[in-house]
């Protein structure tokens, strides 16, 4: 008796298609996005940092991958949107004011405190989990302090 036995056929593995890379945050593209917005930071001259990029890397490491993407145009609704209060930040905390002449608020003035506020706004635990990790926590206390309670934001 024959029988008639067609192989199988070869089931191919079915491939997991491999997760999307995070969007990359370069911190010199960051850094020139906040540098558009002279009216929110000192003068280059008088600010207390020449490379604050420290305090940028930290705040950078608290943007969670899902937000990479469309960071820097999302930032820079967020400094329109609360351009009076930063503004009003850095006349009255910034260099040469009272306060900073005690040696106090040394971010505010610093392109990066944009990032920094931006993130106080979004993510404040996952900031404060990483500053914590690198950073003196004075400075970002002080950040806090002047920048006042946390606002909800319009998704």
């Amino acid at each position: 008796m024959t029988t008639d036995r067609t192989p199988a056929p070869q089931e191919t593995p079915v491939e997991e298609p491999a997760p999307a890379p995070a969007a990359v945050l370069d911190a010199k593209d960051v850094l020139a996005a906040t540098e558009r917005f002279p009216w929110a930071v000192a003068a280059p001259g008088v600010r207390h940092w020449p490379d604050g990029s420290d305090f940028l890397d930290v705040a950078l490491s608290a943007v969670r991958p899902g937000e990479r993407e469309g960071y820097i145009e999302r930032l820079e609704a967020f400094v329109e949107q609360h351009r009076a209060r930063l503004e009003e930040m850095l006349r009255t905390h910034g260099p040469g004011s009272r306060p900073a002449s005690r040696g106090r608020y040394a971010l505010i003035g610093q392109p990066e405190t944009l990032v920094i506020v931006e993130r106080m706004e979004s993510a404040p635990f996952l900031l404060r989990s990483q500053w914590e990790k690198e950073l003196e926590t004075v400075f970002l206390d002080d950040l806090e302090f002047v920048w006042g309670p946390r606002t909800r934001l319009s998704r």
